[in-house]
């Protein structure tokens, strides 16, 4: 491990000599290391921003000879995630020939469909925009980044001037541009005109920097951005408190979150006027500072600077002027003011749309605010998916960050609207947008299954998940809700599951589960009432205690949980599924079964009634009757299995095989057809069916519905 790693404080030295070793003299794999270290750390670039790559010789694949071939980040990739598959390989002397028939900027964008005809690898990632960015310089290895250290300075009024004194001239100077052939051909001019430089800085935009191998590339991408960062740490308060100073004291922790998950609903459903959201919340303490001060007012209209960011967040944010410890006692009391900040921004967006397209411009977008900002409790984002929610919350902080270095430094300076109305609305990034995969069916929504870390609960869980949703499993078992947290995270990510404890008969374990819920997601769209117990026992032998634990657990924990989210349902106005697993033993009469079956012909009448009563609402109530669903569940211990046995006299081993041989299908029932059963419900297939059931039992004709 190289001695480096003590000279720098403000970024991450990832770099590991042994796992480098093992790639010597392979550049593409070397690239790819050094991407994947130089994105783990947010303080050297963002989700998806920056690029880069690598130059090599290959042997032609149609005369053998070697020629020089450019490695370099795909269109819509990530640095911090890429594979190979993620590259685009393309031949350097065909893309620079291509200045030869450069008509010049008003023809920029017929570049990019040629830069098809200079790709080598023909498992090519669609190649960038930024391509020609690295196709000028001569390096072999090139990191173009957004470090915010450095886009403070490039967002700054004297940025130029800092840049020069800062790195005595070793990093050279372009004004900003947006991003494109000429761009490229501005680099190489700089380069020129600055011969021995280790550097360019992008005005508004970011940063590039090269080296000779992947390590030196490497190093040289650190140590510029570690000046950067050591200057702006200097004059943080040097010449007035950051921001100005505190104009609203943050409320307690605690009270913040308490705040933001009662409002959260709220402000999802406003905000999901034209396309239903996933939210995101957040109180770090660099986003706190910035909500906080007196400066808030002046630079959150400004807008971002870099591309990236406002890409992501929109121009500018929403500003709330509501008191940090407002009661929310109702927070339906509220929408009315609340829809009128909303339609305030949305009017804004228009005008700006309106003001700034062009002739062939595309249709304006959703208008609503994606980052919503509440002074003294923190800051919410809403977007498509919680991915994409959760990484335009990052792309905020990261624009908090450059402003906050920009004023440290000299004074923050956004792209002019024209300007970014240009990158927003690009037909570039339009065509990306068209070539996004179509959604899934229940991409947008939150579902909340209860008694869910395994058996139908986790099928039920992994199939929404499947299909597109934000789920949080939840469960009575720590340890099991921790095998299966730490199983999902591996198979899904972290962005699609929640996992809480939850026990459906404390009032307060459903509260922080729903609290914690709506701060993760901002709201919940599905609720699946599935945990349950069962206990099997003949007429005499039931005690108080068993009918009152069934009750409670399946009826009132029903209960419960449905009351709960409905009142999470109707604050965003949006409707809403409900699903609840009941039993065929809600309509079929069997021995050695009747506080079970009770219970469960409760919840099939609760469920009509609820249907009745909710419909007004647009919420949706609906029922699934399972039987005899042995694999992964927990109904068969505590001596259940054993009993429906001797109740049928028959060994416990033979219970699988007589359950299906009691059906007309003769099929055993599985954990997946129970999930099937309760996607349709929620799918959009079914929208105009509620108070409805379905058996998933092989069938059972005594438990037709007649």
């Amino acid at each position: 491990m190289s001695t480096t790693t003590q000279n720098f404080k403000h970024v991450s030295y990832l770099w590991d000599d042994a796992i480098a070793s093992k790639l010597e003299g392979k550049e593409v794999d070397l690239l790819i290391y050094r991407s994947n270290i130089l994105g783990a750390d947010l303080r050297i670039t963002n989700y998806g921003g920056g690029n880069t790559s690598c130059k090599t010789y290959e042997a032609d694949p149609l005369t053998n000879e070697k020629v020089e071939i450019m490695w370099v980040k795909g269109s819509g990739g990530d640095i911090g995630t890429l594979t190979k598959a993620g590259l685009a390989g393309l031949y350097v002397d065909k893309l620079r020939a291509l200045k030869g028939i450069y008509r010049g900027l008003e023809f920029e964008d017929e570049m990019v469909g040629l830069f098809n005809h200079c790709i080598y690898d023909l498992k090519s990632k669609a190649p960038s925009i930024d391509t020609p960015l690295h196709a000028f310089l001569p390096f072999k290895h090139i990191d173009h980044l957004h470090p915010d250290a450095a886009i403070a300075i490039a967002a700054s009024k004297d940025g130029e001037k800092i840049t020069q004194d800062l790195w005595n001239g070793q990093i050279a100077w372009v004004p900003w541009q947006k991003p494109g052939f000429d761009l490229g051909l501005q680099l190489k001019q700089a380069l020129d005109d600055n011969p021995g430089i280790r550097g360019i800085m992008l005005g508004g935009h970011g940063l590039f920097t090269w080296g000779d191998t992947a390590y030196e590339c490497y190093i040289n991408s650190l140590e510029v951005i570690e000046t950067a960062s050591g200057f702006l740490a200097q004059n943080y308060g040097k010449k007035r408190p950051v921001f100005g100073g505190e104009k609203v004291q943050s409320l307690a922790p605690d009270q913040r979150k308490s705040q933001a998950a009662k409002l959260a609903p709220v402000l999802r459903g406003l905000a999901s006027s034209e396309n239903l959201m996933v939210g995101t919340f957040t109180d770090a303490p660099e986003v706190l500072q910035f909500i906080n001060s007196h400066d808030l007012g002046k630079l959150a209209p400004m807008g971002t600077s870099c591309p990236d960011h406002f890409l992501r967040t929109k121009i500018s944010p929403l500003v709330m002027d509501i008191p940090a410890d407002i009661d929310l006692s109702d927070p339906g009391s509220l929408k009315e003011k609340l829809e009128a900040a909303f339609q305030s921004y949305r009017e804004m967006y228009a005008d700006y749309y309106e003001t700034h397209k062009h002739s062939n411009s595309p249709a304006m977008r959703d208008p609503n605010p994606v980052i919503i900002i509440w002074p003294g409790v923190g800051m919410f984002s809403y977007a498509k998916n919680k991915q994409t929610s959760r990484v335009a919350s990052e792309f905020y902080i990261n624009a908090i960050n450059v402003m906050r270095g920009a004023e440290a430094v000299s004074e923050y300076v956004s792209l002019p609207l024209q300007e970014a109305f240009n990158i927003e609305y690009w037909l570039l990034e339009e065509a990306k947008l068209q070539r996004m995969p179509k959604e899934q069916p229940l991409s947008r929504k939150v579902a909340l299954v209860t008694g869910s870390a395994g058996g139908i609960g986790l099928a039920i869980a992994e199939k929404f998940m499947q299909e597109g949703a934000c789920v949080v499993i939840s469960d009575i078992d720590d340890n099991r809700l921790k095998e299966t947290s730490d199983f999902l995270l591996k198979k899904y990510g972290r962005d699609s599951f929640l996992a809480v404890k939850l026990d459906v008969t404390d009032g307060q374990s459903l509260e922080a589960a729903l609290e914690t819920t709506c701060l993760q997601f901002g709201g919940v769209d599905i609720i699946v009432n599935n945990a349950g117990i069962s206990i099997s026992k003949s007429f005499e032998d039931h005690t108080v205690q068993d009918w009152d634990r069934l009750n409670d657990i399946l009826v009132m924990g029903q209960y419960h949980v449905s009351k709960a989210g409905v009142k999470t349902m109707k604050l965003q106005g949006h409707g809403g599924d409900i699903v609840n697993i009941a039993s065929k033993n809600g309509l079929v009469a069997g021995a050695k079964n009747v506080a079970y079956g009770t219970a469960k012909a409760a919840q099939l009448h609760m469920s009509r009634l609820m249907a009745a009563e909710l419909a007004e609402d647009k919420i949706k109530v609906n029922v699934v009757n399972p039987d005899a669903v042995i694999e992964n569940s927990n109904i068969w211990e505590g001596g259940w299995g054993e009993n429906r046995a001797k109740a049928y006299g028959i060994d416990v081993k033979d219970l699988p095989q007589f359950y299906a041989n009691r059906t007309l299908l003769k099929e055993s029932v599985k954990t997946s057809d129970i999930a099937n059963a309760a996607f349709v419900f929620v799918s959009g297939q079914l929208g105009k069916t509620t108070g409805n059931m379905l058996n998933v039992d092989g069938g059972l004709a005594a438990a037709f519905p007649r």
